[in-house]
């Protein structure tokens, strides 16, 4: 399971020029999954990202975690995180897990942070074309994959 993971002061997810999703202060949540993925991996990475210390504290110190600001998230289903470029200039998508996979995982792994954090969160449409839009705070930009725990 790969995520990228932004902090922003705003974020919105459009699905045929509907917004299905928008936040504050928060998250933004890109989530690629492979079909070796598992319960384990869904343990493992929302907790990291939801104690991941990355939001300032009254130092300006990157001191507190989403938990600590009592922020938003939104999580996107991303198969393209999975890309792999090593032949030719069009990415493979081999890696990405199928929809029958991938589906129950994403659904699974949304629950998780839910209840991490005690409240909902902001979810694309799986398999639309979406618009995302953010304000990326910082920048501040990280990439988690739970098969590396890094």
């Amino acid at each position: 399971m790969k995520a990228v993971i932004q902090r922003v002061s705003e974020a919105s997810v459009t699905v045929n020029g509907v917004v299905v999703s928008e936040i504050g202060n928060g998250l933004l949540i890109l989530l690629g999954i492979e079909a070796e993925d598992t319960t384990d991996d869904i343990e493992w990475l929302s907790n990291k990202i939801i104690n991941l210390r990355i939001f300032n504290d009254e130092n300006e110190v990157m001191n507190k975690s989403l938990l600590d600001e009592d922020g938003e998230a939104i999580i996107v289903s991303q198969f393209t995180l999975h890309a792999s470029t090593k032949k030719g200039n069009r990415p493979s998508y081999m890696k990405a897990a199928k929809p029958e996979i991938s589906i129950p995982l994403y659904q699974q792994f949304i629950t998780a942070v839910e209840d991490k954090i005690h409240k909902k969160v902001g979810t694309g449409k799986f398999g639309a074309a979406m618009k995302v839009a953010l304000i990326n705070d910082g920048p501040v930009t990280i990439v988690i994959d739970s098969k590396k725990r890094e």
